[in-house]
């Protein structure tokens, strides 16, 4: 049985062996997860977000798959984007890291997907969405669930 992928990034979480969720990623995080055996990175940032370096670049150059599905706040918190990141996550091929600035709009998306796709009842999905990252937009992610 391998490792698990273990990231030196704020708030990081490995909410099951193959979703890896957390912060602000670096250069020298990534290539220390595709030596550990990461597939493939999802960056909910906008392109107005600056991460210091370039993640689609290095990505590539490091073999794995990448997917930018930008969450620049509430707005971008729908149904399409939940579709988009549960699509995402089952073509990853192997484990997927998932990322944000804070991990807040990880566990978001995460928690829309759990109610709205996976059917699980709104606590369960705010529970799931807690363990993706999910802090200061709780009380309006509860919000969307409830409509």
């Amino acid at each position: 049985m391998s490792t698990p992928i273990q990231l030196d990034i704020p708030f990081f979480a490995a909410p099951s062996a193959q979703v890896l969720t957390g912060g602000k990623t670096s250069a020298e995080a990534l290539r220390r997860a595709q030596e550990q055996g990461l597939a493939k990175v999802v960056n909910l940032c906008p392109h107005s977000e600056d991460l210091g370096f370039d993640e689609p670049a290095l990505a590539a150059e490091l073999g794995l798959a990448y997917e930018n599905i930008p969450i620049a706040g509430g707005g971008d918190l729908t149904r399409e984007n939940a579709q988009r990141l549960a699509q995402a996550v089952a073509d990853a091929g192997g484990p997927v890291l998932v990322h944000c600035m804070s991990s807040n709009r990880v566990g978001a998306l995460f928690a829309l997907k759990a109610h709205w796709l996976d059917g699980k009842s709104i606590d369960d999905a705010l529970a799931e969405g807690r363990a993706h990252g999910l802090k200061a937009m709780e009380a309006g992610v509860r919000q969307l669930l409830e409509r």
